[in-house]
């Protein structure tokens, strides 16, 4: 009888010892000549990782494992091997996915991915003239707040394919929708386009014609990743709210500017 005792007692602290338990483990326990109490409460109670296949749960029966712990096997066997994330935690584990391919260490501005990497898009100076000045970018019944844009050069420096994707580091306080898409339209060595604003619609004297609709999602906090509708070939630019400056007659501002070549 001591023999045995001692066989018993050696074997759990032998199964005590591993990180997990197993098929094995209990199969040792059981021969051992554990009481199911305890075996039981070794399954309930120790991390385990068990093979339940069909031939498995067969096997473990012929060699003496009661319904009892085998079904406690099973049901430790299909329960989260981690305790579910605490409130908020999911939303952490998303943004850090979505932080994964954002601009590293990057700034206030807009940023594309080009050849699967991401490039700053250096913005651009605006001179601004407002109620139709630019004679020929003018219509009849220029609207209160129209103004005219003049990027010197005929091509922006950044030069994109379509699909284009855009990640934008917004000022804080401020929204996506407060940016404009912008049409520019080349002129002379130079490009020219026509807005509004105050970041303020008109749907009259064409201050809109230049304007492209789109839609940016935020990924972070003042970060909106932008995925651009299809556009011809041309010249195009974001427009951040605020940039036409004041409104004077002629004043100063900048435009993310990129060159679509399909």
């Amino acid at each position: 009888m001591k023999k045995i005792a001692l066989f018993v007692v050696l074997t759990l602290a032998a199964v005590n010892g591993q990180d997990v338990l197993n098929n094995d483990s209990v199969v040792k326990m059981t021969k051992a000549g554990l009481g199911e109490s305890v075996i039981l409460s070794m399954v309930q109670s120790q991390n385990g990782k068990y093979t339940l296949t069909t031939d498995e749960l067969v096997n473990l029966k012929t060699q003496g494992v009661s319904d009892k712990v085998i079904a406690a096997m099973v049901a430790k066997g299909s329960a989260p091997s981690a305790a579910p994330p605490a409130a908020g935690a999911g939303a952490s584990s998303a943004s850090s996915t979505a932080d994964s391919d954002l601009p590293k260490n990057a700034d206030i501005g807009a940023y594309f991915k080009k050849a699967g990497n991401w490039e700053e898009m250096l913005p651009e100076v605006v001179n601004w003239k407002t109620g139709g000045v630019i004679k020929h970018m003018a219509t009849v019944g220029v609207v209160k707040g129209d103004v005219n844009g003049h990027v010197d050069g005929a091509h922006s420096r950044n030069s994109l394919a379509s699909p284009v994707e855009v990640v934008i580091y917004a000022p804080e306080g401020v929204a996506i929708t407060e940016y404009q898409l912008l049409h520019l339209h080349e002129n002379g060595g130079a490009r020219e386009f026509r807005t509004v604003t105050g970041g303020i619609l008109h749907e009259s004297g064409g201050a809109t014609r230049d304007v492209i609709p789109f839609e940016g999602k935020r990924v972070a906090k003042g970060v909106y990743r932008v995925i651009l509708p299809k556009m011809g070939a041309g010249e195009y630019g974001f427009l951040p709210p605020g940039a036409s400056g004041s409104h004077s007659s002629a004043s100063i501002g900048k435009l993310f500017t990129f060159r679509l070549v399909e």
